[in-house]
């Protein structure tokens, strides 16, 4: 349509009716003169607007969900990593119970046997060592330790340190094949060496091959020379099987260590060694055999019950019980087996006729 002079006063006409029209239907109120002509419009165009929206309200969510799809992705986002943080702290708290018990163990273990330890975390796992079992621990020569240090934890002996760095160490543990400890025996002082064997197991070589030795003897570190590299009286674990070798001037042992070397996490260098041996001190008291406890059967005899009511009801007196049998009887038998009482009889019987006599 041209901008035209007749256009624009078509536009003003139409605007002024569009007032005019507004006004009078406000003022009308309820009963405003075009609610009939507004009623009639609906009616038209209801059903054509309903059919409109219909049609186009799917259009109108998508497009709604499609601009409120990126808030709720943030804030999904947000949410899980909320979640994420809630088991992180969970995690953290319950480790951090974890390696509480483990070093309340470890200082039970060094106070039993008077080591002086360097508390520290296993931190890798075989570093820079090839195939040895090995770990790091977040100590070095900052904190005083040094190479051929013991390394225990509160289970018993893990191993010994074999590079020591400013503030890490490396600990050659005691299931690698390379590794050797002079051991104990408890009880008979037995001497061997232990060697391990890779796993969870150790075998150990005892001197004496006639020595007595079974299944769940335990076995404690021998101890070096100054301490170093092992300190006397470390439990080392307990024997699982015992080798029969004749003509052998050794004896073989199957040893199932205390520690669980694929479990190691806060561990201990011992720093100072103790001023005394502490021989079988540090292990672990035995646990005390449950004693049977005696029973007794008591058995009755029908017989023998059934006999003493017979005679019972015969009359016939029990010589263990003088209650039973015939009351009369014993009295009778009483007085006749009793000469005091005959003799009491006689002289009340007698003292009538004295008296008769002295009246007389």
């Amino acid at each position: 349509m041209r901008d035209t002079r007749e256009s624009r006063l078509l536009l003003v006409l139409l605007v002024s009716i569009a007032f005019a029209l507004i006004t009078v239907d406000i003022r009308g109120g309820e009963q405003s003169p075009l609610d009939g002509a507004r009623q009639g419009a609906a009616s038209v165009f209801g059903p054509v607007q309903e059919g409109v929206a219909t049609a186009v309200d799917p259009v109108g969510n998508a497009v709604a969900a499609v601009r409120d799809s990126d808030e709720r992705h943030d804030r999904i986002k947000a949410l899980e990593q909320e979640i994420m943080t809630l088991k992180r702290e969970a995690g953290s708290a319950d480790g951090n119970r974890a390696r509480a018990r483990e070093l309340d163990k470890l200082l039970k273990t060094a106070g039993a046997g008077g080591y002086g330890v360097k508390p520290a975390e296993v931190i890798a796992i075989g570093a820079t060592q090839g195939f040895s079992w090995t770990v790091t621990i977040d100590a070095g020569t900052d904190d005083g330790i040094r190479r051929d240090m013991t390394v225990l934890n509160g289970d018993g002996l893990v191993g010994r340190v074999t590079t020591a760095g400013h503030s890490t160490s490396t600990v050659l543990l005691a299931n690698d094949p390379d590794f050797t400890v002079g051991t104990r025996l408890e009880g008979n002082r037995e001497l061997g060496f232990a060697t391990g064997r890779g796993g969870n197991a150790l075998t150990v070589q005892l001197l004496n091959g006639k020595a007595k030795v079974k299944s769940g003897d335990r076995l404690v570190t021998f101890g070096s020379q100054a301490g170093k590299p092992f300190v006397p009286g470390v439990p080392v674990g307990e024997v699982s099987k015992v080798e029969r070798q004749g003509g052998d001037l050794t004896r073989t042992l199957r040893v199932r260590p205390y520690v669980g070397f694929s479990k190691l996490d806060i561990v201990g260098v011992v720093v100072e060694a103790p001023r005394k041996d502490p021989r079988d001190n540090v292990l672990r008291p035995q646990p005390e055999k449950p004693k049977p406890t005696p029973t007794v059967t008591v058995t009755a005899t029908p017989g023998a019950n059934g006999q003493e009511d017979r005679n019972g009801r015969n009359g016939q007196g029990n010589a263990d019980d003088p209650a039973q049998g015939d009351p009369p009887q014993g009295d009778e038998a009483g007085r006749n087996d009793d000469p005091a009482g005959q003799a009491n009889d006689v002289d009340q019987g007698a003292a009538p006729d004295a008296n008769t006599g002295d009246e007389e």
